[in-house]
């Protein structure tokens, strides 16, 4: 269920600082326009209506002040362009104005070269607010890539496919008749993936016992994924994280009651957590920092620097040792947090894995007409000693890997060095 693409992402609120608005103002109206323009267009069909020849749209110039721009854009280009694929191409019938546009418009965002700053359509960008809210249809199991073959590494509790009696270490060779052999996890996501009450076919086959294939049919459903958990390993505090919610932090602090008081410290499992959202990870660090630690920085385009800082939030975490597992899947929010813990709190925090992502950069959310929506980079964030962590990630304290060969045989030897260390 972790999606690659899936980054850290900052939902701009109303209530946000008047020069937070002023600054995108103008970038608004300059994508209200561009819209306008291609929603003409399309009305207009093959039509070359005189505004196309005479349409010269500023660029906005990222470089310099905001009142600048470079020289003008010939749109007649993007006309004729358009006029001939739909005159011209083999499959035209097979073309669509609304593809067309939304294609067009993620071409414009590609130029920017910042794999962060994209298009979503309808369908996107409603994928895209399931994964942040852990909530979405399809059989709910967490599926992975073992030996060459896709295999369900466990179904979720209570979901369809735990009901219909798919078990951990199912070897998963067919989906809906297609075979799974050269499918990408994402792929096979999508394909389990679907509307509730609707069915998906499983070839699978199981280890053990009878060892031959069975087809499991499973009635798809709403499945809700909780975004932290909470379990106590040989007596040790163990909170695995799995994105940055909403919900995240309230949840977190009251699974943090269930803390024994005599115990040395806890760990916070990160890895594989691609983000979610900034003043997700701001509160989540409150929970374990002093009031006014710097959490984290914003520098902006022109240089500004503004800092975030701890609410300070009374909590048994304050002041107890903290062991933090971080991998290469632990991306945005979650190296906002280990950032924020390790240069604030190095005496009782250790970071304990693999290097981290490395991704350095906020986004704002801004949704458009029609149920779409885009995300453009608005500022690169430093930890609170003013690293940036662009391409590098976190660096672990105490480096261990987690071995393909580890994987396969389900040891978790980062585990185990985080549990040998609180018991000490």
């Amino acid at each position: 269920m972790n999606k690659e693409n899936i980054i850290e992402e900052k939902e701009v609120e109303s209530s946000k600082s008047n020069k937070v608005l002023n600054y995108y103002f103008k970038l608004i109206i300059v994508f209200s326009v561009l819209a306008l323009t291609f929603w003409v267009g399309f009305k207009k069909g093959e039509e070359r209506n005189p505004m196309f020849n005479n349409l010269n749209m500023p660029v906005v110039d990222k470089e310099n002040s905001d009142d600048n721009v470079k020289e003008p854009a010939d749109f007649n280009l993007f006309w004729d362009v358009w006029n001939l694929l739909e005159k011209k191409y083999v499959d035209a019938d097979k073309l669509t104005s609304q593809e067309l546009l939304y294609n067009s418009i993620k071409g414009m965002l590609w130029a920017t070269k910042d794999p962060y700053t994209v298009f979503m359509d309808p369908k996107e960008i409603k994928e895209f607010n399931s994964d942040i809210e852990g909530k979405f249809e399809g059989i709910g199991a967490e599926v992975g890539i073992k030996q060459g073959i896709l295999t369900i590494i466990a179904p979720l509790q209570d979901s369809p496919a735990e009901k219909a009696g798919l078990m951990a270490g199912d070897k998963v060779l067919k989906i809906n008749g297609e075979s799974t052999a050269e499918m990408t996890i994402d792929e096979a996501v999508n394909k389990m993936r679907g509307e509730k009450g609707t069915e998906v076919k499983l070839i699978v086959f199981r280890n053990g016992g009878e060892e031959k294939t069975k087809e499991i049919t499973i009635v798809r459903g709403v499945i809700e994924v909780k975004s932290v958990t909470f379990e106590l390993k040989n007596n040790i505090p163990y909170f695995k994280i799995v994105r940055f919610g909403d919900d995240t932090a309230s949840k977190f602090k009251v699974l943090t009651k269930k803390i024994p008081q005599n115990t040395p410290g806890v760990i916070i499992d990160l890895r594989n957590n691609p983000g979610g959202y900034l003043n997700a990870s701001v509160e989540m660090a409150s929970l374990m920092l002093p009031k006014n630690d710097v959490v984290v920085i914003e520098k902006d385009r022109k240089g500004k620097e503004d800092k975030l800082y701890s609410f300070g939030y009374n909590n048994i975490l304050n002041k107890k040792k903290i062991i933090v597992l971080i991998n290469k899947g632990s991306a945005s929010a979650s190296e906002i947090l280990a950032g924020a813990l390790r240069d604030n709190a190095k005496d009782r925090v250790t970071i304990l894995g693999e290097q981290s992502f490395g991704k350095g950069s906020v986004q704002e959310l801004i949704n458009l007409p029609g149920g779409s929506a885009t995300k453009i980079t608005v500022a690169k964030w430093l930890t609170p000693n003013g690293e940036q962590i662009s391409k590098k990630g976190i660096i672990p304290d105490i480096k261990v890997e987690l071995t393909s060969d580890d994987y396969e045989n389900n040891r978790d030897p980062q585990l185990d060095k985080a549990l040998e260390m609180l018991k000490k």
